[in-house]
């Protein structure tokens, strides 16, 4: 309700100010046609007592003038009337309250009327009329008065402006906040636990104003986002799992367009089990082996030459299968063993030797096992090819720390893959288009140009990344970067 108080304060804040302004202008304008009144009425009571007085200075003389004026004087209870001379010397008792300086329209047969604010507790308002006597100025009579009653009315009605104005500000801001929270603090509450159920994914609430303003509108307007929103995840669900099976089905067929490549060299490894199972089944045949243990020793030959046969088709096999992407700690180091190892009958028949460099014991990683062995045959397969007859390419699996991201102190774990070739080196123009699918520079029949984008795109589902460094000449080492199991890289 933070909006409806500060709505609420921001209005008795106004009202506040209008009625002070108000207030002070009502008692100003009083204030004034008060002195005005009381100017007025020494004016009037001024010329019928200097009148009085001229006439009685003419028949009687100053005495009874003086007497006069006592006499009125004594009459009047708030007001009070003196016979002064303005060239009287200044605290003499003759002498005006004022100074001479300012009664001077008095000295030329003028009434004059002025408040002086300093005089008493409250302030005085002082009349000086002249009283002519044969056309010259015998004296003035000085009528001055308090302003206490003005002060006490001012008060009396400021008093009262205040319990006015705070009892319109209870009033207003009573209505004020009953009607915000009402149309506003309510209204704004559902809006932002609507927006807040949005945000946590639950597209399937709806939010109902019955006011008809902006904030009903902003209610309509969301609920269509809403829907919006809901579509739109659901034809995102959809299109994500098409571009899964879609990324799958590359993968599987880079497996099976690797199984193609593996071919040869897998038919030239059953090839020599082969011929030894044919040469001892012949010598059983023949009846060149006749005795119990020659038969028994031929029949261990067969079987142990079977097995390995079952073993490297079983190891075909397994790669080419469809496998989960399900996600589970593995070591790293016996992933890289068994792909170097299903690998070495293709290495054999290009003359290159598949050395797996001993670093690390157990290196273990968060990752989907098969995935990550499509990677390292990849990358493996990829060398072999690279490396003329007779070169050796080099697997290592390592853990190292990296240096901490900008604004984060902590170090970075990873474990690695590095593969190393012996090859040409990959031109510097081709090497920004490696990961590119379909782009290769092997001979035709012996790419697809999908193995290294393949790659990539399984590392980067793992969090992680490739390098690649390579020289002309010196051949290329292709490191695989991963989050190490339990750390995120």
């Amino acid at each position: 309700m933070r909006l409806v108080r500060k709505l609420t304060l921001a209005l008795l804040a106004g009202f506040a100010v209008i009625f002070a302004i108000q207030a002070w202008i009502s008692m100003r304008e009083f204030a004034e046609a008060y002195e005005a009144d009381i100017s007025r009425d020494h004016r009037v009571m001024g010329r019928a007592l200097a009148a009085a007085v001229a006439a009685s200075l003419r028949d009687h003389g100053p005495n009874a003038a003086v007497s006069m004026i006592a006499e009125a004087d004594a009459r009047e209870l708030q007001t009070e009337i003196r016979w002064v001379q303005l060239d009287a010397p200044p605290g003499s008792a003759g002498a005006p309250a004022l100074p001479r300086d300012q009664v001077v329209p008095a000295e030329l047969g003028h009434d004059v009327s002025l408040v002086d604010r300093s005089r008493g507790n409250h302030g005085m308002v002082y009349t000086y009329t002249p009283v002519m006597v044969d056309g010259r100025a015998a004296g003035d009579i000085e009528l001055s008065q308090s302003l206490e009653g003005e002060q006490r009315f001012i008060h009396v009605r400021f008093l009262h402006e205040l319990t006015v104005t705070a009892a319109l500000v209870l009033v207003c801001g009573g209505v004020a906040w009953g009607l915000g929270v009402r149309l506003v603090g309510e209204p704004v509450r559902k809006l932002g636990e609507q927006a807040r159920r949005i945000g946590a994914g639950d597209l399937s609430s709806r939010i109902t104003l019955r006011q008809h303003d902006e904030l009903s509108l902003l209610a309509d307007e969301m609920n269509a986002m809403t829907d919006n929103l809901a579509e739109a995840r659901v034809q995102l669900e959809s299109e994500t799992a098409a571009r899964l099976a879609a990324i799958e089905q590359v993968r599987h067929a880079d497996r099976l367009a690797t199984v193609g490549q593996l071919a040869s060299g897998i038919a030239h490894e059953l090839g020599t089990p082969l011929n030894v199972i044919s040469g001892h089944a012949a010598m059983i045949a023949s009846g060149e082996v006749s005795s119990e243990p020659e038969i028994r020793e031929t029949a261990c030959v067969i079987h142990e030459q079977t097995g390995r046969m079952a073993g490297i088709l079983r190891q075909l096999l397994d790669f080419a299968r469809r496998k989960s992407t399900e996600r589970s700690p593995a070591d790293l180091v016996k992933l890289a063993r068994e792909t170097v190892a299903f690998l070495e009958p293709l290495a054999a028949k290009r003359r290159v030797l598949v050395d797996f460099v001993d670093r690390e014991l157990v290196v273990p990683a968060e990752v989907g096992t098969g995935q990550i062995e499509q990677v390292l045959t990849n990358l493996v397969m990829n060398a072999i090819q690279a490396s003329p007859p007779g070169a050796k390419v080099q697997v290592a699996v390592m853990t190292r720390r990296l240096a901490p991201r900008e604004g984060d102190g902590s170090e970075r774990r990873c474990v690695c893959v590095e593969v190393r070739d012996c090859g040409a080196g990959i031109p510097e123009d081709d090497r920004a288009r490696i990961f590119d699918p379909f782009f290769t520079t092997k001979p035709v029949g012996e790419g697809t140009g999908l193995g290294l984008s393949v790659a990539y795109g399984i590392v980067a589902d793992h969090g992680g990344w490739i390098d690649v460094a390579s020289e002309a000449g010196s051949g290329s080492v292709f490191t695989v970067w991963l989050p190490q199991a339990g750390v995120s890289a």
